[in-house]
């Protein structure tokens, strides 16, 4: 089959792009902005990419075109689908009919979906190489490059106690995101999880949302879809997440942060785990925050409803090398490190700025900050900005292209805060203020004009 994907540059719709590739498909695909590393890391899948969405790659005639949610009511090359009457669906929905579930006499996967506002990345890459660790083979779709693969999405492959058989474990990072202009409901309804993670729930995503109870109307569809033979792991510190269990759920349930409790935490990072009050080992790793640990905890209760034993999972976790873009050092030029993390919800600038600062102590942090998701764009949540960088030394706030002024958002801090327009000045800027031991923390839901590498030239002048 040849499938023809609008938005393949997505780290999502690129993910299924590589399925479909490894599955034996033909893969084309199109893109307003087809630039490394997504186009780098197709290209080398073998899969032919177009720059923009023009209305004549209808000629390249394939059985079904699959589309992203960045596509939209006039797309040139999306209105000569609907003109013409071509076969079209939604990336979850092609997913979940040709990898995810049961088909022409074959069983579907088990499938295990991690959900939550913040962390999913991170607790999906931990829960694929628990399982991966552990000789279970699973498939899997990250919204990132877990280390650990080097690759973001795969299917399911041999698992090492039986040669004759391919693995039934899938694991998926579960978007609450709507799935496409056509189809408006989260990406994570059209997966049936048998185990699903509830990481956490807070308001987000502003732009199809009205506010935090429609959020939490569609991880209960999610919820639903789980069967009674299943597993729902839930953050137990959450309100939102207690909220969304009491609407019904007809699946057990575990709670991470009680149920499961992380102990003893060192200054390295290490901590102890237990299971209703019984330990169950120790962690030895050098990932920092709350936030890490609370992703582990749900990781380890998902690979145990997989069959994976907590003391394997927990030699896992030893093992696990994060996901790049998470708190990810890019360089280190004159004693100046340079970091690029993925935050850019308050909630989780707050917790990267908190981990880097538990990490280099009264050592100077330079928070850079980009706001260019939907949410922060709107400028629902530009007051909650000043608090979450609390612990940052110096801020730099890049304010092209907002709806709002960054500057008086961020006046509660003005006496260490500073916007810009010009991404060269902002740089020039940064590099001025930087000294000898200082960390410059970079975050930034997308490339962020290359601003690591720019200011990693400008250190070693």
């Amino acid at each position: 089959m040849h499938i023809h994907i609008l938005g393949i540059c997505g780290t999502f719709m690129g993910g299924i792009a590589v399925l479909a590739k490894q599955a034996g498909h033909r893969v084309t695909g199109c893109d307003a902005n087809v630039y490394p590393p997504m186009s780098t890391q197709l290209e080398a899948q073998g899969i032919e990419l177009i720059e923009g969405f023009s209305p004549e790659q209808v000629s390249l005639n394939p059985d079904i075109y699959v589309i992203g949610n960045v596509v939209t009511r006039g797309n040139p090359l999306m209105e000569e689908i609907l003109n013409r009457g071509l076969p079209y669906i939604s990336g979850p929905q092609w997913l979940a009919e040709n990898i995810l579930h049961a088909r022409n006499g074959e069983p579907g996967k088990w499938v295990l979906a991690v959900a939550g506002t913040h962390g999913k990345t991170t607790t999906t890459s931990m829960l694929a190489w628990i399982l991966e660790y552990a000789g279970l083979a699973p498939g899997f779709l990250i919204g990132g490059v877990p280390q650990n693969f080097d690759i973001s999405a795969r299917l399911p492959g041999v698992p090492a106690q039986d040669a004759h058989s391919i693995s039934p474990f899938f694991v998926i990072e579960a978007d609450e995101y709507d799935t496409a202009f056509f189809d408006k409901r989260s990406k994570f309804v059209h997966y049936r999880p048998r185990t699903a993670v509830l990481n956490n729930l807070e308001f987000d995503h502003a732009d199809i949302f009205a506010d935090l109870a429609a959020i939490e109307t569609q991880f209960h569809h999610l919820v639903r879809t789980v069967p009674h033979n299943g597993l729902v792991v839930a953050n137990g510190r959450e309100d939102s997440l207690k909220r969304v269990i009491a609407r019904g759920c007809w699946t057990p349930v575990e709670y991470f942060g009680s149920d499961w409790q992380a102990y003893e935490i060192d200054a390295a990072g290490s901590f102890s785990i237990s299971l209703k009050g019984e330990p169950q080992g120790r962690v030895a790793w050098d990932l920092l925050g709350e936030h890490n640990r609370m992703n582990a905890l749900a990781a380890l209760a998902a690979a145990r409803h997989a069959g994976v034993a907590v003391a394997t999972g927990i030699a896992a976790l030893t093992e696990f090398k994060n996901v790049k873009r998470r708190m990810e050092v890019r360089g280190v030029v004159n004693e100046v490190t340079v970091y690029d993390d993925f935050a850019h919800h308050p909630t989780a600038i707050a917790t990267t700025v908190e981990g880097l600062r538990a990490k280099v102590g009264q050592a100077r942090i330079l928070a850079v900050l980009e706001p260019r998701s939907n949410t922060m764009k709107l400028g629902v949540m530009k007051d909650a900005l000043p608090e979450s960088l609390h612990e940052a030394d110096q801020v730099f706030c890049y304010g092209a292209n907002l709806g709002w002024d960054a500057a008086a958002a961020l006046q509660p801090i003005q006496h260490k805060a500073a916007t810009f327009d010009d991404l060269h000045v902002l740089v020039e800027a940064i590099v001025a203020e930087s000294q000898p031991g200082d960390h410059i923390l970079v975050m930034s839901n997308g490339g962020f004009g290359g601003v690591h590498q720019k200011l990693l030239q400008r250190l070693a002048q």
